[in-house]
């Protein structure tokens, strides 16, 4: 009969065991990503196009933000202005209603307003 051989058991234990290391998670497309930018703006408060996109993960894509803003439905995109203060023509006076029924600053009128610091 064969000698059997003993062989230590390695035991390891719960502190020293090593978990395993999770997948990095994929970054959002970017119209999901400005999204959950946007409507993490507060009531009250504005963010400038360049600010959204930091936040998005894209640093630089403010052009692509407003891209986004005008595409994407069921977000408060009067929260978002120039880095200026200035409000952009085009959507200027229904952005400056919302802005200001939020509580929000405002001087002017008609298409040219800008947000008081």
């Amino acid at each position: 009969m064969p000698e059997r051989r003993k062989t230590a058991r390695k035991t390891v234990s719960k502190k020293t065991a090593t978990k395993p290391v999770p997948e990095p998670q994929k970054p959002l497309p970017f119209p999901e990503a400005v999204r959950r930018a946007v409507r993490a703006i507060p009531r009250g408060e504005v963010r400038s196009y360049s600010q959204v996109a930091l936040y998005a993960g894209r640093p630089g894509a403010a052009r692509g933000v407003g891209r986004e803003l005008k595409t994407l439905e069921n977000v408060p995109w009067w929260r978002v202005i120039r880095s200026d203060g200035v409000l952009a023509p085009p959507v200027a006076a229904e952005q400056a209603r919302r802005l200001k029924a939020e509580g929000v600053r405002l001087e002017g009128q008609g298409t040219h307003w800008r947000v008081q610091r």
